[in-house]
């Protein structure tokens, strides 16, 4: 039916009634228009005088063979005249223009987004008539040139390009081209190509664009006079000085500054390359430092100026960015750019983004982020780089390389240098710890990775921009870059709502863990073991050279480590044996001993049978099985009286099976510690697996520690987020497997500690048994804040009834009062109190999560107050600039043919205060918006901040949820409530070490930064 339908359109349909003309009557109707709303038939003359107006419109004349052909209007005789404005429009209906001037060639094309159409154009040449490119744009058509212009494009088509490639990142080519097959899909009529042209009027039309939304135009010094980054749109949510600052927010004490912080993430993109076309001199950048690209004649120079500089090798992990410096450098003029954005909201920054030429080099970073900072008031920075641990080294002495204006004040700007939440791991252990964002405090939840994200939205270009000459890329990455920034401030409203629904009940939940934790330790008598820690975390925290709470203290060696120990003991053995004995007779031992020597050491045979215990693949385990046994006959010959016994033993049962043998992984090896009473043995070799054993029970301890603190958190994740059969099946399995090694790790402890035992009574060691015990089934758990989150409690708390919820609460307080010894201290008894450093570093890390927690809190209040703060401070901005350029500097009057005279100033002051209010009251309706969403976030805020230090953790955090999920979907609920910071109480348990705490900072030692890890 639907097709019936689309057929019968090709034909006049329902207008065929009378055939005539739809306006006079008379003549018969052999025209139609494809683009009115009516399939109207009319007359050629009346065509023309209905479409005068809209004289883009495609229309089509019906032939006698029964079919419609297109024409134009132009050929139907209609002729367009421009110049000539409402006062005259009574008598150009009764006449035309006094004097008109045909367009060069009577050859006009017009782009449309209706198609690209070929006009008769007429210009006003009267007394008084503006320039031709003056009238095109009064018409609101956009000129191609300034002089004699033979094309123009509609505002419309332009602005839906602009559009179009912003949303689709379409190319002018692919644009174009869609609407030149709109003309004409068939390929029988000729259309005129203006490709080039449309190239041309898209890029100035954007920079255009860019100055108007700028308030270039309201400037009286004019746009000559635009700073640099003038035209870049701003973070709200930022600390802006002068903008949403309090007036006192120099004043803030020092547990309050990181609010007014900036937090910076620098990132850089290789798939944003540019081959080598153009040049600058041949495309140079419209507005060149305007927004967000740095002005290029000062980089260059820069950059030419210290292109020598020598960059370090990384001391970390290999960073390509750091040791291959031109990797996707050849054959392109730029390797790709880098960025400084925001890092809590995802926006670029003014003057912060340039082009790289030989990979990521330090000085490339070091330009953007000096000259992007400079001038800014701002004091306290959080600086995040995927390669901050090798970057930030010598920064102040590169920093000398800059003009004065340009460097830090020496005393004035404090930077913490981070690195990114998901590039950390894999950096090496020690970056781990001192660039981390969750162990550093005043940074909230920041994750440092906003860059990431923003590429997501930047690399659909690249496969156009890389095509670019230097000026129109830029300009066509600083126009996404502008965009990308409105979108996000859009997008505020939501976020910070989202946000907040989620910190709420993570700092409840956070605090929960903590209070916990703590409860459990001081229940075992560690209350003043836990106040030496929260000393030990305050003062690390007040200056980083004080030891690390969160790195390890133990000494303790792993198996590694002991066999390499014993390989060096014994090369050294070996070295003296040869000073001493220089005899020849010396090496004639017994011939097999000295080569089997040669090959595999006593030390290095007990280490290797100790690693065989815990392989499982049966081919690979039976040829070094069979390997290690030829080596066992030599040092301990005895054993082959062992063997011979099992293999009786094996004869035996073999002959009642029906598959006779043994498997690999069951035979008996026959270690030192198997033998003790059977069969004579070395005592050195007594020594060696006694100290491998030591090592070997401990790391399989710290490895049921690590898989249960896994487990838990596999367990949270799961129940938080895990949702359906299939994801829930995947979780499973993941839990499984964490089961299956810590099944393992448990039962290599017990063979560990089995051989100690036996090595130890005969031996007469005694002490090690202290910090190694049994390891009984019901030790195999975690910490009590990871009980909490076992699915019985769960189920427990989800039944009604106070029996069930009194139940799950007697539960969760025998779990407080209850800890696994393997959480308890080396060497000492649990009566004194001493903690594992595990569990230390544990609490340290449950500390830092709840005061995370806290700090975003605050941060998101504080970023609230500021958005709103923002835009209405811009809201006032822009209505100070209405009017403020009431006449354009070459404007004298306009003499309208029959009409008394009007200085031209007097339009242009018009249009330039209604587009100053307006962006005024888009502004304002915003921020109005913004409120009305966020008008239950302070009880909220409150609600959380209330929750942390009393109530019920569970229905705490419940609460939380439901009222966040109240809060997303009721938006405007409720009165209208500022967003006020209040000061949030802390559970008694880590009240002293949050309240108040010292800031103080020592200076760095270069001259005129500093910096602090």
């Amino acid at each position: 039916m639907y097709l019936d339908q689309l057929i019968q359109l090709e034909g006049r349909g329902e207008y065929q009634v009378d055939g005539r003309c739809i306006i006079c009557g008379v003549a018969p109707g052999e025209y139609r228009c494809r683009d009115c709303f009516t399939d109207d038939l009319y007359c050629k003359e009346c065509i023309v005088v209905a479409h005068r107006d809209i004289p883009l419109h495609g229309v089509e004349k019906m032939w006698n063979d029964g079919k419609f052909d297109r024409t134009t209007l132009k050929a139907l005789g209609l002729r367009i005249q421009l110049g000539h404005g409402k006062p005259n429009k009574a008598r150009l209906r009764q006449g035309r223009c006094a004097n008109p001037q045909r367009a060069v060639d009577d050859d006009f094309v017009v782009i449309d987004v209706h198609g690209i159409h070929e006009v008769a154009l007429d210009f006003c040449a009267c007394e008084t008539a503006q320039p031709h490119d003056i009238q095109l744009l009064r018409a609101r058509w956009y000129p191609c040139t300034g002089k004699h212009p033979r094309t123009a494009a509609t505002f419309k088509v332009l602005r839906r390009f602009h559009l179009t490639t912003l949303e689709s990142h379409c190319a002018v080519k692919g644009f174009y081209m869609s609407i030149a097959r709109e003309s004409d899909n068939t390929g029988t009529v000729p259309v005129r190509d203006r490709y080039d042209e449309l190239l041309r009027m898209t890029r100035e039309w954007r920079h255009l664009e860019m100055l108007k939304r700028a308030a270039r135009g309201h400037d009286p010094a004019g746009v000559e006079a635009t700073q640099a980054g003038e035209c870049a749109l701003l973070c709200p949510a930022c600390p802006q000085p002068g903008k949403n600052l309090p007036p006192d927010w120099k004043e803030a004490p020092k547990s309050r500054r990181f609010l007014y912080a900036l937090f910076l993430a620098l990132d850089a993109n290789f798939r944003m390359r540019r081959k080598k076309v153009s040049s600058e001199e041949k495309d140079p950048s419209l507005g060149d430092g305007w927004s967000f690209y740095c002005e290029i004649a000062p980089y260059y120079s820069y950059l030419a100026k210290n292109w020598k500089q020598k960059q370090e090798r990384s001391t970390c992990v290999a960073h390509d960015a750091v040791d291959k410096p031109d990797r996707e450098s050849r054959g392109t003029a730029s390797s790709g750019i880098a960025t400084v954005d925001c890092a809590r909201h995802n926006m670029k920054r003014p003057n912060s983004v340039g082009d790289l030429q030989l990979g990521e080099r330090y000085i490339n970073m070091d330009y953007i982020f000096f000259i992007g900072l400079a001038g800014s008031e701002i004091s306290e920075l959080f600086v995040s780089y995927d390669i901050a641990c090798q970057w930030h080294k010598n920064i102040w002495e590169r920093m000398k390389t800059f003009d004065r204006e340009v460097r830090f004040v020496r005393g004035k700007k404090f930077c913490v240098f981070l690195i990114p939440k998901f590039h950390l791991p894999a950096h090496i252990e020690a970056c781990n710890i001192l660039f981390s964002f969750h162990l550093t405090r005043y940074v909230g939840m920041t994750d440092g990775e906003a860059p990431e994200r923003g590429w997501s939205m930047l690399n659909p270009l690249a496969s156009s921009t890389m095509e670019m000459g230097p000026g129109m890329r830029r300009d066509t990455i600083n126009d996404a870059f502008n965009d990308m920034n409105h979108k996000k401030i859009l997008g505020l409203g939501k976020a910070m709502l989202d946000k907040l629904g989620d910190c709420v009940p993570e700092l409840i939940t956070a605090s929960t863990e903590l209070e916990e934790l703590e409860t459990s330790l001081r229940n075992l008598g560690a209350g003043a073991t836990l106040e030496e820690w929260r000393v030990e975390m305050e003062a690390w925290e007040d200056d980083a050279k004080n030891p690390n709470p969160f790195a390890s203290k133990s000494e303790r060696k792993r198996v590694a480590d002991v066999r390499r120990e014993l390989a060096e003991e014994v090369q050294k053995d070996m070295e003296r044996a040869m000073e001493v004995d220089d005899d020849e007779d010396a090496a004639e031992d017994d011939d097999d001993k000295v080569v089997v020597a040669e090959e595999m050491h006593a030390t290095e045979w007990i280490g290797m049978g100790v690693q065989l215990e815990e392989l499982h693949e049966g081919n690979k385990l039976r040829r070094k099985l069979l390997t290690w046994m030829d080596a066992q006959a030599l040092f301990i010959p005895h054993v082959a009286v062992l063997r011979a016994e099992e293999d009786r033993e094996r004869k035996r049962i073999s002959a009642t099976q029906v598959q006779p043998g043994v498997q690999v992984q069951h035979m008996t090896l026959w270690l030192p510690s198997a033998i003790i009473d059977r069969v004579p043995c070395d005592e050195e070799l007594y020594e060696y697996e006694f100290r491998l054993r030591e090592a070997q029970a401990h790391e399989a301890l710290d490895d049921i520690r690590h898989q249960l603190l896994l487990r838990t958190h596999l367990y949270k994740y799961k129940d938080r987020f895990v949702r359906g059969v299939k994801a829930n099946s995947r979780s499973q399995t993941k839990i499984e497997g964490v089961e299956e090694r810590t099944r393992r790790a448990t039962e290599r402890y017990r063979v560990a500690w089995r051989a100690l035992k036996g090595l130890g009574r005969h031996m007469g060691r005694s002490g090690w048994e202290r910090t190694l015990r049994p390891l009984l089934t019901e030790d195999v758990r975690g910490m009590p804040r990871a009980l909490f989150q076992d699915p019985e409690r769960k189920k427990l708390l989800m039944k009604k009834g106070p029996a069930a919820r009194e139940k799950a609460k007697q539960a969760r307080d025998e779990a407080k009062a209850r800890m696994s010894w393997i959480w308890r201290g080396p060497g000492v008894e649990e009566e004194e109190g001493g903690m594992n450093e595990a569990l230390r570093i544990e609490w340290a890390k449950t500390r830092a999560r709840f005061l995370r927690q806290c700090e975003q809190l605050d941060l998101l209040e504080e970023e609230m107050r500021r958005i709103l703060q923002f835009l209405r401070w811009r809201a006032d901005w822009w209505e100070q600039r209405a009017g403020q350029r009431p006449q354009a500097p070459e404007d004298d009057a306009d003499r309208v043919p029959g009409v008394a005279y009007a200085p031209k100033h007097t339009a242009y002051a018009e249009g330039n205060a209604a587009y100053a209010k307006r962006q005024a009251e888009i502004l304002r309706t915003r921020a109005q918006q913004f409120e009305e969403m966020w008008a239950d976030a302070a009880d909220f805020i409150e609600m959380g901040r209330t929750a942390i230090g009393k109530g019920d953790a569970d229905a705490d955090t419940a609460d939380a949820a439901d009222a966040a999920d109240d809060m997303m979907v009721d938006s405007e609920a409720g009165d209208e409530q500022p967003i006020r910071p209040r000061p949030h109480p802390r559970p008694a348990t880590v009240v002293e070490s949050v309240a108040e705490q010292s800031q103080d900072r020592e200076e760095g030692d270069a001259d005129e930064g500093e910096f602090f890890l």
